[in-house]
């Protein structure tokens, strides 16, 4: 394993403890975050004019030097696997994909293999400087294996901590396409019943609950009211199917980013995603509502009708304002030509 010597001196005006004074004059070129150089520290990796320091409380000067010794990163011990990704942006420091229904993000004991780990891995190569001392990519959020959609991955520590830091404060902007049964209206008075369910202007369904694993199905999440996660799901009606309308497209945009949160959210206001497994979303229309191969589609789709359509972040190393959006793959819009077809 290689080793690096990183040497800088304390700018002006330091702050009153070692900590926050490294983090604000080590180089950016060194790539090493708050949490990165904590771990530095505590393992006595860190010098101030030639003396070994640990104690993240110390006081330092202008002027004094630093030297901070940085073994080159592990390799990852995932596997690289030469995966096709559509790339919808690269740089030295992230890289954005548009994830096909039916991968995983990261490898777990059910899935060692075939995820978009394995496929970054092989893709990026030595380009990844990184994550917590392994060359890695960092992992700020993710979508299910059989969601579809835009997912931002970081290559470095630093832009790992500042992707990881919006996800944190809610400001990552993220939009979803969902196909759903019904049509979320402010005028259902069974939807003003459902704690948790209100509209504010223009129709959009405001959804405000807790989330938390479910008691007896550990695959599920559930919703709650006290405990749990504070989870807030909108959404509006884009187009409604059916003669009467009963399944709609929706826009779901995320006010924050738990498990399963629109799946759930959307169940839990009795719209369940067309093709859901897993909350009910194998529900039968009325059969004269639907053209037959609307019907066949609905009750066919073979995973939940739900796309991440829209990703919009602040880039955490150069500032620019990134938005990427993804076209629906091809399986939605198919079900969305059947759900249109006239019914006789």
């Amino acid at each position: 394993m290689g080793i690096s010597l990183i040497r800088f001196s304390i700018a002006a005006d330091p702050p009153p403890r070692l900590d926050k004074a490294l983090a604000r004059d080590v180089p950016e070129s060194a790539s090493l975050s708050r949490t990165r150089l904590a771990r530095l520290l505590e393992a006595g990796a860190v010098t101030v004019n030639g003396v070994v320091c640990d104690n993240p409380k110390a006081k330092v000067g202008e002027g004094d030097v630093v030297a901070i010794t940085v073994e080159e990163s592990d390799d990852s011990h995932i596997a690289a696997e030469d995966i096709p990704l559509e790339v919808v942006f690269e740089d030295d420091d992230l890289i954005v994909v548009n994830k096909p229904a039916g991968m995983v993000v990261h490898p777990a004991p059910g899935t060692p293999s075939g995820t978009l780990v394995n496929a970054l891995l092989a893709h990026c190569g030595d380009s990844l400087s990184g994550v917590g001392g392994v060359k890695r990519p960092g992992i700020v959020h993710r979508i299910d294996k059989d969601t579809s959609g835009l997912l931002v991955v970081a290559k470095t520590d630093a832009a790992h901590q500042g992707l990881a830091a919006q996800f944190e404060a809610h400001t990552v902007e993220r939009y979803y396409n969902a196909v759903v049964y019904g049509v979320p209206d402010a005028n259902d008075p069974r939807l003003r019943g459902i704690k948790g369910a209100s509209f504010e202007p223009g129709n959009i369904l405001k959804l405000t609950t807790q989330l938390a694993r479910h008691k007896t199905d550990r695959q599920k999440q559930a919703v709650l009211f006290t405990g749990g996660r504070h989870a807030v799901t909108r959404a509006r009606v884009v187009e409604r199917f059916g003669t009467p309308a009963v399944a709609a497209l929706v826009e779901c945009w995320l006010e924050t980013g738990r498990t399963h949160q629109i799946r759930v959210h959307m169940a839990h206001a009795g719209h369940g995603l067309i093709g859901d497994p897993v909350y009910g979303g194998k529900r039968k229309p009325a059969v004269k509502a639907l053209a037959p191969e609307a019907l066949e589609a609905v009750q066919t789709f073979p995973r939940q009708a739900l796309h991440a359509a829209v990703l919009g972040f602040i880039h955490p190393v150069t500032g620019k304002e990134m938005r990427f959006e993804a076209a629906l793959p091809q399986d939605m819009v198919y079900l969305l030509d059947a759900l249109r077809a006239p019914v006789q």
